[in-house]
């Protein structure tokens, strides 16, 4: 190429956008996520603004915001309240999946961060440590909120080494055997 050529993006990308396929440009934020589900549970903007403790003016700009960035209307604003679109409503019920994922992706960060002062010590397997654990720590996070759980995610074998051990008050593993660990360990009753 000679110094006096020059690349240009192809047609069909807009001017600043990034070809590498990250999608974390082309999906709104949490907190306008959030906003969304709250206008559509409340019937109102000021309501749900309120309610996440923003002003109605920032969350216009937010909502103005996500439909520019979707390309669709969300939201028909009127004197007597707002009401979702068709659109909205579909965006909606994505949205709620991915705050569900976020909402996860905390209790079990959290479970991470609190590894040392936890009142419950749980050790998993990684698969149920990635798909099932999320989940069930937020039904006890709703369940008992003051429990504090720590995390400790290994293999089936560390999970049963951390239970023998006292690393863990309580273990999950998925699998067909039992580890070797606790085939080891006797039972009350035999002795």
């Amino acid at each position: 190429m000679s110094g006096d050529e020059t690349t240009h993006e192809p047609a069909h990308e807009p001017a600043g956008e990034r070809p590498d396929g990250s999608i974390a440009h082309r999906v709104p934020d949490l907190g306008a996520l959030e906003l969304l589900l709250a206008v559509a549970r409340l019937g109102s903007l000021g309501a749900a603004a309120r309610e996440l403790g923003i002003t109605q003016p920032a969350a216009s700009s937010r909502i103005r915001t996500m439909e520019r960035q979707l390309g669709v209307a969300l939201v028909d604003r009127s004197p007597r309240g707002s009401r979702l679109t068709d659109a909205g409503a579909l965006v909606t019920d994505w949205a709620r999946r991915i705050v569900e994922a976020a909402a996860a992706f905390d209790a079990g960060a959290q479970a991470l961060r609190d590894r040392r002062d936890s009142r419950l010590r749980v050790a998993a397997s990684m698969t149920i440590a990635e798909y099932l654990l999320p989940g069930w720590l937020l039904a006890l996070r709703a369940q008992r909120p003051d429990t504090a759980v720590s995390l400790l995610a290994g293999n089936s074998t560390a999970v049963a080494e951390r239970l023998l051990s006292g690393e863990a008050d309580l273990g999950f593993v998925e699998g067909l055997s039992v580890p070797a660990a606790w085939t080891r360990r006797s039972s009350p009753t035999t002795g």
